[in-house]
C-alpha cells in the first residue's frame, strides 16, 4: 500500500532546515500544512476483474490525475499487489483476473478481502466475464446487491462507485457487444433502489465513447488510449467524494457502537422440515466479544436444533442462539456462523426466517 506519505517523507530534512531557520523569528509552518500530513488517508479499493487487474493501467493513471488535483491523502488497497504498468503509483487492488461477480458472491469471497483492507470506498468494474458467458443481468445484479451489503457489513458508510461495463466485442463471442448494452441498460435503476443516504451508490458511465477498435488491444481489455479514457471517467466522481470527505470509515474513532448482522440461508427442506445456516458478521469498527441471534421462523416453522452455537426457545417459537463461546471473538469485519433444523407444519411454504444479531464488547 504505497501511500503519497511516501513522497513526503523526501521532504522533511528540507521542511527540518526551513523550520529551524524561521522559528526563532516566530515564523511557523502552515497549520494547514501540518494538519494534511497528519490527515489519515481515504483507501480506495479497485475492483473487479483483469480490466482493474491484469494489469489495470488505468489505476496508474487515475492514482497520479488524483495526486496532481491535490488529493494526495489516498491509499489505493486490495489484496492482489502492483502488476507493473511503468508508471509510479500505488498498485494495490482487488481486481482478479478470470473471476465472474456471480462467483464471488455466491462463493462469499468478499468479505475476507474487504476485512484484510478495510476500504472507505470501493470502484467496481465487474461482471465483463458474467456477460461473455451469457449470465442473465437479473443474477448478475443480485450478485451486485449481494456485494454492496458485504461492503455495508464492513463499513456502514462505504461509498461505492459502480460503472457502466466498456464496451466487449471479442472475435470469439458475436452476441457479447449487445449483451453489454442490455446489461449497462439496467444498472441505473439498481443502483436508485441500492443507493441510500448514507452508503450512496453512484454510476459511472465508462461505455459511452469508449471504442473497442481504437480503445483495446483484443476487443476486451483496454490498451494506454483505453486507460486512459477509463481513468478520466472514474476522476470526477472520486475527486468529488473526496472532496466531500468520508465520514465513520473503518477505525474512525467517533463510531463506538458494536453492531453485527445476521443473515438466514436455507440449506435443504423436506416435508416438515428444513436445514438453514445463519452468519453472523462482525460490522463495528472494534473486537466483539460474542454475539446472540434471535430467529423468527416464517409460517409456524420452529428450531429444533442448533450447532456451533446455544440455543433456548421462547413459547412463541421465537429462538435464541448464542455463540458457541470458540467462534464468539469477532475481529471488525469478520464472520461466523451456525446451522438449524426447524420443523415446520404440513402447509408451511417455503423456508424463511427473521434474524437479527446483538454483540458484546470485547473484553
Amino acid at each position: 500500500m504505497r501511500d503519497t506519505r511516501l513522497r513526503r517523507l523526501r521532504t522533511l530534512p528540507l521542511l527540518g532546515l526551513l523550520a529551524a531557520l524561521f522559528l526563532p523569528l516566530g515564523v511557523g509552518l502552515a497549520p494547514s500544512a501540518a494538519a494534511s500530513s497528519a490527515a489519515t488517508p481515504v483507501r480506495i479499493m479497485p475492483l473487479g476483474d483483469s480490466i482493474t487487474g491484469s494489469p489495470g493501467c488505468w489505476r496508474a493513471v487515475l492514482w497520479n490525475r488524483l495526486l496532481e488535483a491535490g488529493h494526495t491523502d489516498i491509499d489505493f488497497v486490495g489484496t492482489l499487489p502492483e502488476q507493473g504498468c511503468g508508471v509510479e503509483h500505488d498498485g494495490d487492488n482487488e481486481g482478479h483476473g478470470g473471476e465472474l461477480v456471480t462467483n464471488v458472491a455466491d462463493q462469499d469471497l468478499l468479505p475476507a478481502r474487504l476485512a484484510a483492507t478495510r476500504p472507505d470506498i470501493v470502484v467496481m468494474h465487474f461482471g465483463t466475464n458474467d456477460v461473455w458467458s451469457s449470465i442473465s443481468p437479473d443474477r448478475i445484479l443480485a450478485a451486485y446487491t449481494e456485494l454492496v451489503t458485504q461492503m455495508r457489513a464492513s463499513n456502514p458508510d462505504m461509498r461505492i462507485l459502480v460503472a457502466q461495463l466498456i464496451p466487449m466485442n471479442p472475435g470469439s463471442c458475436a452476441a457479447c457487444a449487445q449483451r453489454v448494452v442490455d446489461f449497462n441498460a439496467r444498472i441505473p435503476g439498481w443502483a436508485a433502489t441500492t443507493s441510500t443516504s448514507r452508503s450512496p451508490v453512484t454510476v459511472v458511465d465508462q461505455w459511452t465513447g469508449f471504442d473497442t477498435s481504437t480503445d483495446t488491444y483484443d476487443g476486451v481489455h483496454p490498451n494506454a488510449a483505453g486507460d486512459e479514457k477509463i481513468a478520466a471517467r472514474w476522476f470526477p466522481a472520486l475527486a468529488a467524494l473526496l472532496e466531500e470527505g468520508v465520514p465513520g470509515g473503518p477505525g474512525d474513532p467517533g463510531d463506538g457502537d458494536l453492531t453485527c448482522t445476521a443473515s438466514f440461508r436455507a440449506v435443504s427442506a423436506w416435508q416438515g422440515g428444513y436445514q438453514a445456516e445463519v452468519t453472523v458478521r462482525n460490522t463495528s469498527a472494534a473486537p466483539v466479544e460474542g454475539w446472540r441471534v434471535t430467529v423468527e421462523p416464517a409460517d409456524g416453522a420452529r428450531v429444533a436444533q442448533v450447532w456451533n452455537g446455544t440455543l433456548t426457545t421462547a413459547a412463541d417459537g421465537t429462538a435464541t442462539v448464542t455463540d458457541a463461546g470458540w467462534n464468539g471473538a469477532l475481529a471488525p469485519g469478520a464472520s461466523a456462523g451456525f446451522g438449524l433444523i426447524a420443523t415446520t407444519p404440513a402447509t408451511s411454504s417455503a423456508p424463511a426466517a427473521t434474524v437479527d444479531c446483538a454483540a458484546t464488547a470485547s473484553s
